[in-house]
């Protein structure tokens, strides 16, 4: 009999002790029976319901019972910039506007804000108040147009002609705002904000006799309403725009002194972010941009406009140039008295001398049935840059001839064409206060079709520098406002997208802004220009509010009150 060997014996022993009473291929079957449901189980928990299960001294020693869940996977930086960043913008959804194609007003929608009366409708109210030496009062009728003009002499179309105050654009352009086709009460799809404002006939009231709290006053009051409201929080302001009818100057107040001139509303820290369109802006400051005088003009439908152009085509011009205007003795810099001497000693200029008291400068029809009979319209400084007079001339399609490029061509770069030379003549004051240029040989060298050219390009501007009926809407024609709104809207679009994606100019030089107002779209970088002499700062430190362009617009509340006289 032969012995088992001693392993054989030790696996007996095994199966005694893991399975004693039934055989060991049951017990083997058992086994295999128990880790199948085993998988089974994990696989339903943790593969199809994607619920993990958890160590079982996780659950033992954490105080926290619910389901461990892993962290999820991050996007890469590049993905996370593209995908999730614009979402943290307040004014995403606005931009989104913009790709929606179906809709006629993507991209171009206003939010307007429901300033308290005492910023604007009160004004109105009170509109005896809004100047010392005019009743504003008939010049508010007509939705800001004022009362309509006589046709007697056959001068203007039959309809759409107002005697209109050059001052009245607060007005005009807020009632036209009304009427914009796409106003929207949402402010998060707003491409701009609109602060109806009336800038320009707060501080008529208070430019005389009174103290710079007085003048301030509401100025300080609107930045205090606007940046308690939410829609400011979007672009700390950056997106708002407002309108004032005068000129820059009247807002510009560096100082505390109650002798300087004019309030300090476009110095304010908030008001620096927001656009103010006014008739004058400064060569060297980025917040304001300079918008049309308004004319006589105020048509309803496209058809005035088409007509009034077809008639200045055939109109025949006797006159090869004129000018309608008063010397500047107190001013030494002014060039009007050698313009003056040169047009009288010329029969081929037709002169309209400005007095004080009654004159037929403050006639509309005098003056556009002069301007209607000249080739030519000599437009130099008035009492600060620009004057009313050079969009009247155009609207009369005659071609002006200007002597400063602050008097059109820093200005109006959303009206006008870059490339003055189209539209205009320009001779240098210089040439002028040294006598070295006769105005009329240098009109007499331009050629006849040069001319012809010139004047058919002046009367295409007319629709883009005139306010239509603030009551009504041209059809097709782009006027003044439309021109400005737009313009707002893309440089609010253009910072918007710089922001999403970290462009920043930080080479901007602001007292340079005349220049970059000049630039072909698309270019940043400015350099030595030619009219850097006409526009040079003074260098001791004194500012606007000190220099000639303050003491300017004192000169023209002035005159405007000599005017009335």
């Amino acid at each position: 009999m032969r012995r088992r060997p001693a392993t054989s014996g030790h696996h007996e022993e095994m199966e005694k002790s893991n399975c004693k009473s039934p055989p060991s291929r049951l017990c083997f079957l058992a086994t295999l029976s128990a880790m199948f449901w085993i998988l089974i189980f994990y696989f339903h928990f943790s593969v199809l319901t994607g619920t993990p299960i958890s160590p079982p001294d996780q659950s033992e020693f954490s105080d926290d019972s619910r389901p461990f869940e892993p962290l999820p996977t991050m996007p890469s930086h590049q993905h996370f910039a593209e995908h999730q960043e614009p979402k943290t913008f307040p004014f995403a959804r606005a931009l989104r506007t913009v790709e929606n194609k179906s809709d006629p007003c993507g991209g171009r929608y206003i939010y307007v804000h429901d300033l308290p009366s005492r910023f604007n409708d009160d004004m109105i109210r009170d509109c005896r108040k809004l100047s010392l030496w005019t009743n504003m009062c008939k010049f508010m009728s007509n939705a800001g147009l004022g009362p309509p003009l006589d046709n007697t002499e056959g001068v203007f179309s039959n309809t759409g002609w107002y005697a209109t105050n050059q001052f009245a654009v607060d007005v005009v352009f807020g009632n036209r705002m009304k009427q914009y086709e796409c106003l929207t009460k949402d402010s998060s799809i707003a491409a701009a904000v609109f602060v109806p404002f009336y800038a320009g006939f707060d501080i008529a009231r208070y430019l005389w006799g009174h103290n710079i709290s007085v003048r301030d006053a509401a100025s300080l009051d609107l930045v205090d309403w606007l940046t308690k409201r939410p829609e400011w929080n979007v672009m700390g302001g950056r997106d708002h725009f407002l309108v004032a009818g005068r000129i820059t100057w009247d807002f510009r107040r560096l100082t505390e002194e109650e002798t300087d001139w004019g309030n300090k509303l476009l110095f304010l820290p908030a008001a620096k972010n927001m656009s103010m369109l006014v008739v004058e802006a400064s060569p060297w400051n980025a917040n304001d941009f300079g918008i049309p005088y308004p004319t006589y003009f105020h048509p309803a439908k496209d058809a005035e406009v088409f007509l009034w152009q077809d008639r200045m085509r055939k109109l025949e011009r006797k006159w090869l140039f004129s000018f309608a205007g008063a010397p500047r003795p107190g001013n030494l810099k002014s060039i009007r008295g050698q313009i003056i001497d040169q047009c009288k000693m010329s029969s081929a200029c037709k002169l309209l001398e400005c007095g004080s008291g009654e004159s037929k400068c403050h006639s509309p029809s005098s003056v556009m049935q002069m301007f209607q009979s000249s080739l030519f319209c000599l437009q130099p400084q008035g009492d600060s840059y620009t004057r009313r007079s050079a969009f009247d001339s155009i609207l009369a399609g005659c071609i002006p001839v200007f002597f400063h490029p602050g008097s059109a061509y820093i200005q109006y770069t959303w009206h006008l064409p870059r490339n003055y030379s189209r539209y205009s003549v320009f001779i240098p004051e210089d040439d002028i206060r040294k006598r070295n240029v006769s105005i009329e040989e240098r009109l007499r060298k331009i050629p006849p079709d040069v001319v012809k050219a010139m004047r058919e390009e002046v009367i295409s501007l007319i629709p883009r520098l005139i306010y239509a009926d603030p009551r009504s809407k041209l059809e097709t024609l782009k006027d003044a406002f439309d021109v400005a709104v737009e313009a707002i809207i893309d440089k609010v679009t253009k910072l918007r997208r710089d922001i999403i994606e970290g462009r920043e100019d930080k080479d901007f030089i602001e007292e340079n802004s005349w220049k970059y107002a000049l630039l072909e779209d698309g270019h940043r970088t400015i350099g030595a220009h030619e009219w850097d002499p006409f526009f040079s700062k003074p260098k001791d430190g004194s500012g606007d509010s000190k220099s000639s362009s303050a003491e300017a617009a004192k000169n023209s509340w002035k005159n405007e009150q000599r005017s009335q006289h």
